[in-house]
């Protein structure tokens, strides 16, 4: 494996809050069988980033790119996972570790919430 995809989530006490993340997870790696897909946490859940960046640079990945699952840019995506990043770069400097704007950035994935949104008054 050369290449790894990281969904980056914020995390929470109630271990059931992260089933939807699971889910995008196992969505991804049957659309990418060749790609790693991982799950992270920032804080309250395990594993976290720098442990999955070290499990799939130890696996062979030479590129990952880090997708926060947030809806927006808020402090967390914009102080704390550069910072991070920042750290991860130092201790792995023979990968490329890039992030992208967080998903509800995405017209697209703003465009699928509106749909489920306009969807309820329909059922």
């Amino acid at each position: 494996m050369q290449q790894s995809l990281i969904l980056f989530a914020h995390g929470a006490r109630d271990p059931a809050w992260a089933a939807p993340f699971e889910r995008l997870r196992a969505l991804t790696r049957a659309a990418m069988p060749a790609v790693g897909v991982e799950l992270a946490f920032l804080e309250l859940m395990q594993p976290d980033l720098p442990s999955v960046v070290a499990q799939q640079v130890a696996a062979g990945s030479r590129r990952i790119t880090v997708i926060p699952v947030f809806l927006g840019q808020g402090g967390h995506v914009r102080r704390d996972l550069p910072q991070l990043l920042e750290q991860l770069r130092q201790a792995h400097p023979e990968v490329e570790i890039r992030t992208v704007p967080a998903v509800g950035e995405d017209e697209a994935v703003l465009q699928a919430i509106a749909a489920y949104c306009i969807g309820t008054l329909q059922s």
